[in-house]
């Protein structure tokens, strides 16, 4: 990561004068996406950085950005509007549970599984941060631009940083260059609803609705075809299912707190046994249960709930160890 995207235009010796510079799309979507390059990026001058090379940490710093989205404390967030994004909220503690896996010597001896959770991870988080980085940055346009992204077309300085990133030949053309916008467009049309409902009753419905069209982006346009059907993640990951492996395998749930574990169940959505996690429809009844069940929470233990995204969204400055992954390579 070296340079930041530019638009050129002729000077004239008028003093104080401007000139507008029009953007297009395609620039203004290459400008977002070096705001989520540099996120996950360990910053060794102005314009020059390392990605982070341990990829539960990355987990964690992805965590904390999805955290502090729904918080409204993401830069050009605005605290008056917190709640529209509520995936976000619910993405926070996937994200944490991912980094808890990631950290699992049990995940970690499984390199199929191992890296397919952080390249499901890492990809995830560039496709769906740009989406919300737009959308609170350039709302006027976003409407206009939100089909048109495409990081094949993006502008060379940052299409060359795009080139660096891990895993960037496999996924890029199994997510069809971040391009896919349905439940995008579906989601964000919700958001614009729960912005101008003041009725709690009709804006929480508004708000599981956003929740599981983003989702729905999430699991079927990005997951599914990065990591679940890659033969090898899907086999070892449905060999977890039998008994004797299952034993020496991680729970399959979704805690609702900063910490790896709880004790108390009500904070926990432990997958049905009968879940094919490899399987969308399968996979989708458990993250209906799970979002119906965050729901609950966010409505009768908000307190509990958003002081435990604060601790996460904490994470986003958090010192990062050293270990010998990828690296970008500068422009």
């Amino acid at each position: 990561m070296r340079t930041s995207a530019k638009a050129r235009s002729l000077t004239n010796t008028t003093p104080n004068s401007s000139k507008e510079v029009l953007c297009d799309c395609n620039l203004m979507w290459s400008l977002i996406q070096q705001m989520s390059t540099k996120r996950l990026c360990s910053l060794h001058g102005p314009n020059t950085g390392s990605i982070i090379p341990v990829y539960s940490d990355r987990a964690r710093r992805i965590a904390a950005t999805y955290a502090r989205f729904y918080l409204e404390t993401e830069e050009y967030g605005n605290p008056d509007k917190k709640g529209r994004f509520y995936w976000m909220a619910l993405g926070a503690f996937a994200s944490k549970t991912v980094a808890c896996s990631l950290d699992d010597i049990r995940v970690t001896l499984l390199d199929t599984v191992f890296k397919g959770l952080a390249k499901g991870n890492l990809w995830l988080f560039y496709d769906i941060s740009g989406w919300h980085w737009y959308y609170t940055r350039f709302r006027s346009s976003f409407d206009q631009c939100v089909t048109c992204r495409d990081a094949s077309l993006y502008i060379k300085p940052v299409k060359e940083q795009v080139a660096s990133y891990p895993w960037k030949d496999d996924a890029l053309s199994k997510i069809k260059n971040m391009h896919e916008h349905k439940y995008i467009v579906e989601g964000f049309n919700l958001v614009k609803q729960i912005e101008s409902e003041s009725r709690p009753f009709n804006r929480a419905r508004l708000q599981l609705q956003h929740l599981m069209a983003i989702a729905q982006h999430e699991q079927g346009v990005i997951l599914q075809p990065l990591i679940y059907e890659n033969p090898d993640f899907s086999f070892w990951v449905s060999s977890q299912r039998k008994s004797f492996v299952r034993l020496f395998s991680p729970n399959l749930q979704l805690t609702f707190s900063h910490a790896c574990d709880t004790g108390d169940d009500e904070h926990k959505s432990v997958a049905p046994e009968t879940t094919i996690l490899e399987d969308l429809r399968s996979r989708m009844d458990w993250i209906q249960s799970t979002a119906s069940q965050f729901d609950r929470l966010m409505r009768t233990q908000k307190n509990y709930m958003e002081n435990e995204l604060k601790v996460i969204s904490s994470w986003v400055d958090r010192q990062e160890r050293s270990l010998p992954t990828h690296h970008f390579s500068p422009m």
